[in-house]
């Protein structure tokens, strides 16, 4: 096999959650210009009509789905309705997260599961879902898009980061429960990447200085800037394609080196 193929997923099927912008629509496109076949899911058919039309825009023939992917009935129905339209999903890519930033003693218990609910138990559901066709097929690749808050603690994000460290174990599990059937599920855990969920956090201040917490991001990280969500596109089809067929449990932080990092001396 040459190292071109390797890398390559061309007639794959590959199954991104919550890739309507950001990392997952970045993904999405790094898989189509791969070869892959690429299927999606929205919960509104407004969110899903501007993500076709995006698509489109690119030149990437993506097929959506209306689904909710903490409801296992719904998974269910959209991993069977792409196996008739599309084909086995070969490839995983459990995307669709979100934060509140609440202090603990703030944050509502309602808030808190809701947080967990789409960002450990949807990856869990959309995964058992797509794991019975990917042993049948003896081949699968399952990539949870983690955190470095599966890794570490920051105020405001109780919910968040019990979730994403619940993911890290979730994908090291995967790994050892499916691996004899020739799946790999691993994770990549993005640092902080400008995405419109991250936006409120680099707005410049009134005076036309940093915000203060983009101030933070850039001290702490090596690289002195954000990442974009094209920075994830190499490590995203690594991990799709045959090149990482025995890397397996793994967690692959995309940080610019926050994680190795301890910081400039005041």
């Amino acid at each position: 096999m040459g190292i071109s193929n390797m890398f390559s997923l061309d007639g794959k099927v590959a199954l991104v959650t919550g890739a309507a912008y950001g990392i997952g629509f970045a993904i999405a496109e790094a898989y189509a210009k791969a070869g892959a076949k690429i299927a999606f899911n929205c919960r509104t058919q407004e969110h899903m009509d501007k993500a076709i039309a995006d698509y489109k825009a690119k030149g990437i023939e993506a097929r959506g789905y209306i689904c909710d992917v903490t409801d296992e009935e719904q998974v269910q129905k959209m991993v069977a309705d792409i196996e008739k339209e599309l084909g086995t999903v070969d490839i995983l890519v459990n995307n669709a997260g979100i934060i509140k930033r609440i202090p603990m003693t703030e944050m509502k218990v309602e808030e808190f599961r809701q947080v967990v609910d789409i960002d450990l138990n949807a990856p869990f559901i959309v995964a058992k879902a797509v794991l019975p066709g990917m042993i049948k097929k003896n081949h699968g690749k399952i990539i949870n898009i983690c955190s470095m808050m599966s890794e570490l603690g920051r105020e405001t994000v109780s919910a968040y980061a019990a979730a994403k460290g619940g993911l890290k174990m979730l994908t090291k599990n995967i790994a050892s429960e499916y691996g004899e059937h020739n799946i790999q599920c691993n994770g990549i855990g993005p640092g902080y990447i400008a995405t419109p969920q991250t936006a409120p956090l680099r707005e410049k201040q009134a005076d036309g200085s940093r915000h203060p917490f983009d101030q933070f991001i850039i001290s702490k990280t090596p690289q002195a800037r954000w990442g974009t969500p094209e920075d994830l596109m190499g490590p995203a089809i690594f991990l799709a394609s045959d090149a990482s067929d025995f890397v397996n449990g793994h967690i692959l932080y995309v940080d610019g080196g926050i994680l190795a990092y301890i910081g400039k001396q005041p």
